[in-house]
């Protein structure tokens, strides 16, 4: 039951990237966003992604796949629209 609560949180939490990055499109801007936040934030991601695909944990591997993944779209769209 814990792991089920755990694996559902794992790949909703990241979709909250999604409104952002509509907010960005729709606005034509990122201006404020960091953009060395936003890559600092995706390199550590992929760093951490080998782990995450050896580890026996579904939940971190859920997390790692669902966040790398919304994370480096949203990471596109604040390179496009920076400014």
């Amino acid at each position: 039951m814990i792991q089920t609560i755990g694996l559902i949180a794992a790949v909703i939490l990241p979709l909250w990237n999604i409104p952002l990055m509509a907010r960005i499109i729709r606005r034509k801007s990122s201006q404020d966003i960091s953009l060395a936040w936003a890559v600092g934030v995706e390199a550590c991601l992929l760093l951490m992604f080998p782990s995450a695909l050896v580890s026996v944990d579904p939940v971190y591997k859920a997390f790692s796949v669902v966040n790398l993944a919304l994370f480096s779209v949203l990471v596109g769209c604040i390179i496009r629209y920076h400014r």
